[in-house]
């Protein structure tokens, strides 16, 4: 699964009275500034279906990215001797650069128009596929995807704006099982086609091709969604805050930074000092965030949605979940390719049942078990991957060097199950009591948190497991040392979805999006 896997991995769910929201791909928007370019209403079913779709493929796209790099890494730095810091920023610099700009993402849409956004987003994250396809070193790989990851941030929140603007309460959940699907298929498909794509050399491109893929699907839906997409802003007129913008970008950078350098520099005091400065400066963040609100009304954040509880708590998971699952999946993947020294294919093919888990769960778990269960679900979903990692943690101690991909079915398809029931009905926990007008202010907040998040356990890599391994190896030690390395950060990520099953607690115990929904759907 991705690091940066958006939350495109949830599906997304706002305010019971979105169930009189038109029927078409439109939106309201002020009555001053009427909507263009939208059909009427009447007729148009199949087009908000299509504009579905087009969206749908936009957060496949960007799930695939990631899960599709992260079983290239050892292939990148091979070819490219890159070092331990560049491979972490291949990683970490899409993760931070897509946190970083959520938040402004969802913002511009409000004001510039969802689809417009949506469009530019999607057309620049085909560039720097291009230009991380055509990189001549791992300098240019890191810059080409951190702006893939900045252009992803234009794309990914309009997502969730779309969605609800689309569809009314009684339909969305089959929006949702129709999510949970595409997160099971993007799991599925990026580490497979990773390893297809890597293994396969062709044309002599090696690894590259895993970006390059990303360039006919970016133009079909760039084309496709100027077609069939239609527009829409905020109700009310807000204007971008650059300078929160610069608050949370800077606060982000002295916190990930350090932690990502601090090991190969061996931790030196400006490290340090940097990270103990972001938290003033998230501080400041919130002091101005605050007078923003109070002068203007047009703050980056809305921080009165953290006086919603489902909201509050529902941040604190994503935050959690995103730090667990930055820190497992890259060290996951160095663990079968150089630790174990599998072949691209093997491991990618490894993580078939994880992945198919996961996107059965999530479709059962968003249409059956939540409606009936509430957040149970979700919980049940954290022990499941807590007992998974138990089972993962027994088997690499027992097997060692000799492990083999079938041992590893067992605890991969229970961690599957569990992230199933976590990942597709997550949003909607956290979304379902925030009024409409905040739609995309919330959904940048979720996608940021979940992806700094991220962000942060790739930086932890560097604490967790390369911490754990010794500068200097003989070949014949690299091996044991990773596997190691491997089972003690299994540890790190069972506690730390331990703390989240805790926090899910302040979750509302069953979303009532989800009994207006099936009130609505009574009554037609």
């Amino acid at each position: 699964m991705p690091s940066s896997a958006p939350s495109p991995l949830a599906a997304p769910q706002l305010d019971p009275s979105a169930s009189a929201l038109p029927t078409g791909p439109v939106t309201t928007t002020t009555p001053a500034a009427p909507v263009t370019g939208v059909a009427p209403a009447a007729g148009t079913d199949r087009r908000r279906w299509f504009a579905l779709a087009i969206v749908m493929t936009a957060a496949f796209m960007d799930l695939v990215d990631v899960t599709i790099v992260n079983i290239a890494i050892p292939s990148i730095q091979q070819e490219t001797k890159a070092s331990v810091s560049a491979i972490q920023w291949i990683t970490a610099g899409y993760a931070l650069a897509f946190a970083a700009g959520l938040i402004t993402g969802g913002r511009l849409g409000d004001i510039y128009g969802r689809k417009r956004l949506f469009l530019i987003g999607i057309g620049g994250f085909t560039l720097a596929s291009a230009l991380c396809g055509f990189a001549t070193g791992p300098e240019m790989l890191v810059a080409a995807r951190i702006l893939q990851g900045a252009t992803a941030a234009l794309m990914v929140p309009q997502v969730l704006s779309i969605v609800h603007a689309t569809f009314p309460a009684h339909e969305r959940g089959k929006v949702f099982g129709l999510f949970g699907a595409i997160v099971g298929l993007g799991a599925v498909s990026g580490p497979l086609l990773g390893a297809l794509l890597t293994q396969g050399d062709f044309f002599g491109l090696g690894w590259r091709p895993i970006f390059l893929i990303n360039l006919p699907v970016g133009i079909a839906g760039l084309i496709l969604g100027a077609k069939f997409i239609g527009e829409s802003k905020a109700p009310a007129a807000v204007r971008l805050d650059l300078p929160g913008v610069a608050l949370i970008t800077l606060a982000m950078l002295m916190l990930i930074y350090p932690l990502t350098r601090g090991h190969e520099l061996g931790w030196p005091l400006w490290g340090h000092l940097s990270m103990v400065g972001s938290l003033l400066v998230f501080g400041a963040l919130v002091r101005y965030q605050r007078h923003k609100a109070m002068t203007d009304g047009s703050p980056l954040i809305e921080l009165s949605l953290f006086r919603i509880k489902s909201f509050a708590a529902g941040i604190a998971v994503q935050l959690t979940f995103g730090v667990g699952l930055g820190i497992f999946f890259l060290v996951w993947t160095l663990y079968m390719q150089t630790g174990l020294g599998w072949s691209v294919l093997r491991a990618g093919t490894t993580g078939v049942p994880f992945s198919v888990a996961v996107s059965v769960a999530a479709g059962i778990s968003v249409q059956k078990l939540v409606p009936r269960f509430g957040r149970k679900v979700l919980q049940a979903g954290a022990l499941l991957m807590i007992a998974g990692l138990l089972i993962y943690l027994w088997e690499s101690e027992r097997y060692g060097m000799g492990i083999t991909s079938l041992q590893m079915a067992v605890p991969l398809v229970v961690m599957g199950v569990g992230m199933g029931l976590i990942v597709a009905p997550l949003t909607d926990a956290v979304l379902s009591d925030v009024p409409k007008e905040h739609a995309g202010s919330a959904s940048g907040l979720i996608n940021t948190v979940q992806q700094m998040g991220t962000a942060l356990g790739l930086g932890l890599v560097s604490v967790v497991f390369f911490g754990a391994i010794g500068d200097r190896l003989a070949p014949a030690e690299v091996g044991p040392a990773f596997v190691d390395a491997f089972q003690q950060t299994l540890w790190w990520v069972a506690g730390v979805l331990a703390v989240i099953f805790l926090v899910m607690f302040a979750l509302p115990a069953r979303s009532r999006a989800h009994a207006d929904g099936e009130a609505a759907a009574d009554a037609t």
